[in-house]
């Protein structure tokens, strides 16, 4: 097409209040066009596209001026810088929000501004992916760029509900019967508080039950008891949630969530980092580390994760971030790989089926690895040819 066709675009010149064509190659011009053509084109919103074979001029849609030359509309973009400039908020999540992220939290800038955006608007926000990836930290770090007040609530360790969220009711002598209200009711009474609701897939049910009505974007309110008479206190202006959940059928503890409260919030995926993300933060946080045990650490992690996701793993579980910080820190502290390895990454691999076990083959990984073996033991595919 490009051979063939020569796309302009007509646009007026104020000075002079005549009609022009754009030129975006300016290699040619010895195109002579009517200016009843390129008038009736401006008016209506189109490019001309001029065929150099036959040298005639037709108007077409602007959309196949704007495919071929990438062409950004002044007068639009003029409009969108003046919204977000309108929009405090808009403003702030596109211009600052970036800048506000920690180098230590390894996340997208996508979903880093999505997470932002979420907060600002007051959103109930779920943090998902593996066990170990940064959900918690992302949350916190979160509340540190915002500068907000916050409040922490573990719902997987609670194992009273009602007295974490709500409140108990004492008896006393010379008082009698008193209610006293839970920590997590002043926090939603708290303007732009920030409210971290960690492991909530770990949370008893009837944690959940409390949060529904405390979720709903259309009620908002947490009721003190079932008495009709009982005092309801409203969610404070400003206030949002965030939660994190491992989903999936590795994490044995987690009940399957009612999808009633799943949809009560917008989910952000935390993904797992590549090799090269995960030595980057090592070194980050244990800058006295050298780089090359950062880079050991983040291989072993990362052949893990891919034996996980084989057809035939060997393994059950792969090495998570939060242990590859673990091991990063001893050896900072003068542990060896080996040493490191057996206090902090072999108790989570099973270590019956003796040789056979997932713990033997971890540690014949790890040997092999430290002795600078090429060896992969994980890789399976050339085992048939063999």
């Amino acid at each position: 097409m490009k051979k063939v066709w020569y796309y302009l675009k007509p646009v007026k010149n104020e000075r002079n209040n005549s009609v022009m064509l754009f030129n975006p190659d300016a290699t040619k011009s010895d195109i002579y066009i009517r200016e009843d053509m390129i008038r009736l084109a401006l008016e209506n919103g189109q490019c001309i596209a001029y065929n150099k074979e036959t040298q005639r001029a037709y108007r077409k849609d602007m959309s196949e001026f704007v495919n071929q030359y990438d062409y950004v509309d002044p007068v639009k973009e003029a409009a969108k810088t003046e919204k977000v400039e309108a929009d405090p908020v808009v403003a702030f999540i596109h211009n600052e929000a970036v800048g506000l992220r920690p180098t230590e939290l390894v996340m997208s800038d996508l979903k880093w501004k999505y997470l932002v955006r979420s907060a600002m608007r007051s959103k109930n926000i779920m943090m998902t992916g593996a066990a170990g990836c940064g959900k918690t930290m992302a949350a916190k770090m979160l509340v540190k760029a915002l500068n907000r007040p916050h409040f922490y609530f573990n719902l997987g360790a609670t194992q009273d509900p009602r007295g974490t969220l709500i409140g108990n009711t004492h008896f006393e002598k010379e008082t009698g019967t008193t209610f006293h209200e839970s920590v997590f009711v002043k926090a939603i009474q708290t303007e732009d508080a920030v409210i971290l609701l960690d492991e909530i897939s770990r949370a008893h049910p009837e944690a959940w039950n409390i949060l529904m009505t405390v979720l709903d974007q259309g009620q908002r309110y947490l009721r003190l008891d079932e008495h009709p008479n009982a005092p309801t206190i409203e969610v404070a202006k400003g206030v949002t949630f965030v939660a994190t959940a491992n989903i999936g059928n590795e994490y044995t503890a987690t009940r399957a969530m009612d999808r009633a409260l799943v949809d009560r919030f917008i989910v952000i995926e935390m993904e797992t980092l590549n090799k090269d993300q995960e030595s980057n933060l090592l070194k980050t946080l244990h800058p006295n580390l050298a780089l090359e045990a950062c880079e050991q650490i983040a291989e072993i992690a990362e052949m893990t994760r891919k034996d996980v996701k084989s057809e035939d793993p060997k393994l059950s579980t792969a090495i998570s971030t939060r242990l590859c910080v673990e091991l990063a820190g001893l050896m900072e502290d003068g542990f060896s790989l080996e040493e490191g390895a057996e206090v902090a990454i072999f108790p989570f691999y099973d270590e019956d089926g003796g040789v056979d076990s997932e713990r033997t083959f971890m540690k014949q990984f790890v040997q092999k690895y430290v002795a600078g073996e090429n060896a992969d033991i994980f890789n399976t595919d050339n085992d048939n040819d063999q």
